[in-house]
């Protein structure tokens, strides 16, 4: 009897490079299903209309893929572990088949529970290694397809020999999909309204990944020199990320194509970012609880109490009076993108100097980016706020940003418009602008612009000093090893092993040994 086998796709919208989907051609007749969850539309979640739009993209491009197979994609819609118990329980399907999903809250309870069936078979094939066991809070971190124990080779190598193997095939070919669709991508458009805001949103799908990925290889030689400006970013970064987020390009399939090109820093410096792309995924793959509270206990609930709305409306509205933060908040807003250094700058005005809880603004800047990737967005807070206790406490200047990325002003004046006519030496404290200054650029400062929010150098000083009465609490408590082995995200390129998380250890890269130069 033919062998009728679901492939769930989620976070790997692909044909190429899918190890669920070869599995399941290996032992039956595929039949892809991807199902629309409520969860992820409406004003409560963590997800603007824009990345719907693109997750929209990816599918159509995906179920090109597979009517190029002679196959097409059942998409339905509702929840997935009621979707799925249902075809299973109806003989439509005899098995499901899918990729292990690194992911938190609602979508890693999904996961689990149909992870759970005797009728699941999961796939691990995404250089993070999991474990049959379950840790002191009870949580899972299990396994690959055939219950191995883990593999015993130090993380690196595991991860850079998933990055060096095989991508599996796709099908050649595949039979008719036994699995009906229930609804359309036009239809889950039109129930929930789905109407993107943002502009300069890339297109989603494998073929778009694909041809942006081309270019890049093209120019990666630049990669250097345009990954921390702003402006520059924007137009000549990779910006791959989102579509390594869902999947509808591998990592492995990104490092391949980069292992092609001449040898340069460019190449070296990306190649590194790729293993920093799966460490973090690793640890959250180790503790799903990077997305829910500050991994070092001394430091959960900072700040929780002294909420000021008015204060985070001015953050996320872009009005904070700090023009290089204002520029980065309203080209989040905006367009779903802002670059690495941005996010880190953002991030950490928001905690140590406007003083509100990491996870108001964590979960803004998630439910804007266009690339959100739950490991990314959360170990990088945590990471740039110290919550971990073992980083410095960076507090970022927005003037000394703009000064080094942005110095002819470029992003700013794109962003705040207001500030356009007013001289390069008066963008980075505009309040310190004499009035004749302002008057002649056509801008007043408490009118058009406003003031600064808060005394950035008072309130950054108050952060460290604070951190610093922390600072022996937050040591004892990485005195315990599940502590200590979750704070610990590299050990900045001394180049042998350090006490860190000994499931994911350091990640490669010479040319990034440290959290700033990511």
């Amino acid at each position: 009897m033919t062998r009728h086998v679901l492939v769930w796709h989620r976070d790997d919208l692909r044909t190429v490079d899918n190890a669920a989907l070869a599995a399941a051609a290996a032992d039956g007749v595929p039949c892809p299903v991807f199902v629309f969850d409520p969860r992820y539309y409406g004003d409560s979640a963590l997800a603007c209309d824009a990345r719907r739009r693109f997750l929209h993209e990816s599918l159509a491009d995906l179920d090109r893929q597979y009517r190029d197979c002679g196959s097409e994609l059942a998409l339905r819609h509702g929840d997935p572990r009621r979707v799925l118990r249902d075809l299973l329980d109806e003989g439509v399907v005899d098995a499901v088949y899918c990729n292990r999903s690194t992911t938190a809250r609602y979508g890693r309870a999904v996961a689990e529970t149909v992870r759970q069936w005797d009728a699941v078979t999961t796939v691990s094939d995404d250089g993070i290694r999991r474990v049959d066991r379950r840790d002191r809070d009870g949580t899972v971190a299990v396994d690959t397809r055939e219950g191995r124990e883990a593999d015993p080779r130090p993380w690196q190598d595991y991860c850079e020999a998933y990055f060096e193997g095989d991508p599996a095939p796709r099908p050649e070919s595949t039979p008719a999909n036994p699995v009906a669709a229930t609804t359309s991508v036009e239809e889950i458009e039109a129930q929930y309204e789905v109407d993107p805001e943002k502009s300069d949103v890339p297109r989603g799908g494998t073929v778009a990944g694909n041809e942006r990925l081309s270019a890049f290889c093209d120019r990666i030689s630049e990669y250097p020199s345009v990954v921390s400006p702003p402006a520059e970013a924007a137009e000549r970064s990779s910006r791959l990320s989102a579509y390594l987020a869902l999947g509808a390009l591998s990592v492995r399939q990104v490092y391949r194509a980069v292992e092609q090109t001449p040898d340069c820093r460019g190449k070296s410096m990306f190649r590194s970012r790729l293993f920093w792309n799966r460490h973090y995924t690793q640890k959250l793959a180790d503790w799903p609880g990077w997305a829910e509270r500050a991994v070092n206990p001394v430091f959960r609930g900072l700040y929780r109490d002294e909420h000021d709305p008015e204060l985070v409306a001015a953050w996320r509205e872009g009005r904070t009076g700090f023009p290089m933060v204002d520029a980065a908040m309203r080209a989040l807003v905006a367009t779903g993108f802002i670059n690495f250094r941005m996010r880190a700058m953002v991030a950490t005005v928001f905690q140590y100097v406007l003083r509100e809880w990491w996870r108001r603004g964590a979960d803004f800047m998630y439910r804007h980016l266009i690339d959100a990737d739950p490991a990314i967005n959360y170990t990088q807070w945590q990471s740039q706020c110290n919550l971990t206790g073992v980083h410095p406490v960076r507090v970022y200047d927005p003037a000394k940003q703009r000064r080094e990325y942005d110095p002819d002003g470029e992003f700013v004046r794109e962003w705040v418009p207001e500030l356009t006519s007013l001289p390069d030496t008066h963008l980075d404290r505009p309040e310190k602008a004499p009035l004749a200054v302002q008057d002649e650029a056509g801008v007043r400062v408490g009118e058009d612009y406003p003031y600064p929010v808060v005394d950035y150098e008072r309130r950054a000083d108050q952060a460290r000093t604070e951190f610093a009465a922390l600072d022996d609490r937050a040591k004892e408590a990485l005195s315990d090893p599940q502590v200590r082995r979750r704070a610990s995200l590299s050990n900045r390129g001394s180049g042998g092993r350090s006490d860190s998380d000994e499931s994911s250890g350091q990640s490669r890269g010479e040319e990034q040994s440290s959290l700033d130069e990511f």
